[in-house]
């Protein structure tokens, strides 16, 4: 099995992923709480607009419309029928994002068929099982390979049960395999799993690729991607952070992390021993021009951690006042499973 991610990895020695989708969508009329996932099918035109548009920015990874497209999530919209319509409409409009870059610029670029949450809790908490929860990404999965992608990039996770299942439904499909966990809650996933529990799982559970995506803002996104580098991880490692921290404004989030601001993350990200660098909620096409043009002017070099501190801000800063300790000097700590 090839990996066309690691491939362009081996030649430039890092990659760009794209940026946000729904966020995006905001701005061409995509009403809070509805499901972008169906705009593959009722505006393709807009879906293709945003492919476009970061793959124009640079990006040599786009992920697929089809984050929410699992039977649970298509269920609060009464769509849990159209899993294999949606997904395999996602990887085309991908595909033919691609196609049509390659044929304009001859520039490879790479779909990723994008698998969120459930939105579900495991047994005894909630009503999942794994058999179950395979049962419901393999839909996705296949229909995603069925529609053109060429790597599956499971994303947003919380916990290790729904990443292994995830995994186990993508693998099935024969392409390459990536999961990122969201650390948003003290340095943890939501369901207590800490940066260091996720790079020893993803060894085990066979991952092609591993990392952190969404979180809080960059800071706390570059605190979880050094902690994954710090155990010694051997699989590429994706580094996907928010574009700032997300503030409510108005009745709506706002991002307020500027180009510059993005550009700078990318670079410390890759310092720090990400090969794998994008953007998430709030990251537009400008964001991702400012990141791919700072990676390319910019060598790779030891990470100075003071100048990343002055530049995104310390991360934790409640945890950082009580004097918890630093991704390197946390080496040593034991791991803690979940309960």
């Amino acid at each position: 099995m090839t990996n066309p991610i690691t491939e362009i990895i081996a030649q430039r020695g890092w990659c760009v992923a794209d940026g946000a989708t729904g966020s995006n969508f905001f701005g061409r009329g995509l009403e809070a709480g509805y499901p972008p996932d169906l705009w593959c099918v009722e505006r393709p035109e807009d879906v293709l607009w945003l492919h476009d548009a970061f793959l124009d920015a640079g990006a040599d990874i786009i992920l697929t419309n089809s984050f929410g497209a699992n039977a649970p999530r298509l269920k609060l919209h009464k769509a849990e029928n159209r899993v294999v319509e949606l997904n395999t409409a996602a990887a085309q409009l991908a595909r033919t994002a691609t196609h049509k870059h390659f044929e304009a610029t001859g520039r490879r670029t790479i779909v990723a068929g994008c698998i969120g949450p459930t939105g579900e809790l495991f047994e005894p908490m909630g009503p999942l099982t794994h058999e179950q929860t395979v049962a419901i990404f393999a839909n996705q999965a296949h229909a995603l390979a069925e529609g053109g992608a060429e790597v599956i990039w499971i994303e947003t996770m919380s916990s290790l049960e729904e990443v292994a299942a995830a995994a186990e439904a993508a693998r099935a499909t024969g392409l390459p395999v990536c999961a990122t966990l969201t650390f948003d809650t003290a340095q943890r996933s939501m369901m207590g799993i800490t940066p260091s529990d996720f790079a020893q799982f993803a060894i085990e559970i066979g991952l092609d690729m591993a990392g952190a995506n969404c979180g809080v803002g960059p800071a706390e996104l570059m605190d979880s991607t050094q902690r994954l580098v710090s155990t010694g991880i051997t699989i590429p490692v994706i580094a996907k952070g928010n574009c700032g921290i997300p503030q409510y404004v108005d009745g709506a989030i706002h991002f307020q992390g500027s180009p510059a601001l993005m550009a700078q993350y990318a670079v410390f990200a890759r310092d720090a021993g990400a090969t794998i660098i994008g953007g998430c909620c709030g990251t537009t096409p400008e964001h991702i021009v400012a990141m791919v043009e700072a990676l390319n002017s910019q060598p790779k070099r030891t990470l100075d951690e003071e100048a990343m501190q002055t530049s995104l801000g310390v991360p934790w800063q409640a945890l950082a006042s009580r004097g918890e300790s630093s991704p390197t000097r946390s080496r040593g700590r034991s791991r803690r499973r979940q309960a």
